[in-house]
């Protein structure tokens, strides 16, 4: 595309993604054209108490709606789709990805009520879509996922291409290697800026085939063909449940597909045509029992230590269906995501506990590129910006290095924040603004109704409990009818700490008698009392600081 004479810049910003493995989204912008790549959730913190999921706060593209020409999406993972069905309750435009991608999003709008209401076109590998200013080609790459890309982004004031999440396989087990052919026809066009995945950034070499994982598979199905297996992976890692199957299937076994969201998935890969399974090799859970232990399998969800996964029930000896045996053999086919290291070890100890043999190394390869990939990618591209992304911080500066190690200038390798508005063109760029983004958490059906205010209540309620205080007054005169009654949850046991109760009820009686001797001692005044009283008490008594809730009721 010819540069316009207007001499425009092309805005980037990220409205998530940066920081934190998940959430991602990008805001593309040329005068009145935004398009926006991906729209993922992230998993709570261990502070977020209750909080289901996280999604980004889309107030940017409320505030533009008019620019906003659609989503372009790279790949059907939690962390690049999750969050969209909520935020099309809020703007509605077009959304665009691959077979597999659409497969899956169609399947979370369903749930949602949203399949009516919402514009939705599949793209295949090498097809370009034409958005306002902006052209999009959707180029073939590798990743855990089938049917992943990268974007090759058009714009008036250059090229940007986006890797979205990849690796480098020449041997994939369905589909094609990744295009490297086309990185490269792109590069000698001349790319203006590279957004490169930065998760293994900080690893050398090459990440290995996923071909490899299938080899190792089938040696464990030769070691053990007297248990019974069952392997926890990602639900979405397509190409690992087929190979699964394929061992399976040499070794004679059926197989069993446990947690929901497997079966969506499996679901629907089967339905596209991703994923080929031998007839009579699935069976149902409940035909469990007509086959011997030995020549069955099942996949389930878990791996990653979810307290309600399929794994986790089966490990705490919950699940309705399974109950492990000391003959199984349990595979962990992934690697922890970072955090989530202690509730896989906790899972893996309860299954060995349980006389389970829980196998777990070599049977997994990542589907994110270590660095020798990251720096073919910048050699074919050979991009004059380069400007890390997917991963937290540590992440994106050893991406950063890879591209200074190649001969990128310094001050034209950008490590944005979450916010940061990149102008750029092929003369300058530089981070010129912020925008305002933010989380937003959702808990059960509420969506942004919990905020930081209520997380603080829930961690102060689950570090030091609850007093409830209740009084009853006479109307007018003020008069204590009854009370001050104490009720305590979370705080301390009430039958073993009759004396604290008895002298706190004491200590109350007489701060309120003084307050009260007061005639026109109001209720605001009467409240404050009673917390600021049970406040010094309690906390002279037991260094605790529990919520205290005065309740006054007049007769």
């Amino acid at each position: 595309m010819k540069k316009e004479s207007n001499n425009s810049k092309l805005k980037i910003i990220p409205l998530g993604g940066l920081e934190l493995i998940g959430m991602n989204i990008t805001v593309f912008e040329y005068e009145d054209s935004i398009i926006v790549v991906d729209c993922g959730l992230a998993f709570p913190a261990d502070d977020m108490l209750g909080i289901d999921l996280v999604i980004p706060d889309i107030t940017y593209l409320k505030d533009n709606i008019k620019k906003v020409k659609g989503f372009v999406i790279t790949h059907g993972h939690e962390d690049h789709i999750g969050a969209l069905a909520y935020v099309m309750k809020e703007i509605n435009v077009p959304i665009y990805a691959t077979k597999l991608t659409m497969g899956i999003i169609e399947g979370k709008f369903k749930e949602h009520n949203l399949l009516r209401s919402t514009r939705r076109k599949v793209v295949t590998h090498g097809q370009s879509i034409n958005l306002g200013k902006f052209r999009i080609e959707f180029i073939k790459t590798n990743h855990s996922i089938q049917d992943a890309s990268a974007l090759a982004i058009y714009s008036p004031a250059g090229i940007v291409v986006h890797t979205g999440d990849f690796k480098v396989d020449y041997t994939p087990v369905f589909g094609d290697a990744i295009d490297l052919q086309r990185f490269a026809e792109i590069g000698k066009k001349g790319v203006m800026c590279l957004m490169s995945d930065s998760t293994n950034a900080e690893r050398p070499g090459f990440t290995q085939s996923e071909k490899t994982v299938g080899i190792t598979f089938d040696h464990i199905f030769a070691e053990h063909q007297n248990t019974r297996m069952i392997i926890a992976t990602f639900a979405s890692n397509v190409d690992r449940v087929q190979q699964i199957i394929n061992s399976a299937y040499k070794y004679g076994r059926k197989v069993v597909v446990e947690g929901r969201s497997m079966v969506n998935i499996i679901g629907i890969a089967s339905e596209l045509g991703c994923l080929d399974i031998p007839e009579n090799t699935l069976i149902e859970i409940d035909q469990l029992k007509n086959y011997p232990p030995e020549k069955t399998v099942l996949i389930t969800t878990g791996s990653q230590g979810e307290s309600m996964a399929a794994l986790s029930r089966m490990a705490a000896g919950v699940h309705r269906k399974i109950t492990i045996q000391p003959t199984d053999t349990v595979i962990f086919s992934s690697s922890p995501i970072p955090g989530n290291e202690k509730s896989v070890s906790k899972i893996i100890n309860e299954l060995s506990f349980l006389g389970a043999d829980v196998i777990f190394q070599d049977t997994h390869v990542s589907g994110h590129a270590c660095q020798e990939e990251l720096k073919l990618i910048y050699s074919l591209v050979k991009p004059k910006y380069a400007m890390p992304v997917h991963g937290e911080y540590k992440h994106l500066k050893a991406n950063a290095a890879i591209a200074a190690n190649l001969g990128i200038p310094k001050e034209n390798i950008f490590l944005m924040q979450t916010g940061d508005v990149l102008e750029l063109d092929n003369d300058s760029a530089k981070v010129v603004d912020k925008v305002h983004t933010g989380s937003i958490l959702v808990d059960g059906l509420g969506v942004g109704d919990v905020g930081n205010i209520v997380l603080r209540d829930r961690q102060h309620l689950a570090e030091d409990g609850i007093l409830i205080v209740v009084l009853t007054l006479q109307k007018g005169t003020n008069q204590l009818l009854a009370g001050p009654d104490i009720v305590s949850r979370g705080f301390v046991y009430v039958r073993e700490s009759e004396v604290l109760m008895d002298e706190a009820k004491r200590v109350m009686t007489e701060a309120l008698d003084k307050c009260l001797a007061n005639k026109n001692a109001d209720w605001n005044k009467i409240k404050v009392v009673v917390r600021d009283t049970m406040n010094d008490y309690i906390w002279k008594k037991t260094k605790r600081r529990p919520m205290i809730i005065p309740i006054i009721m007049d007769v």
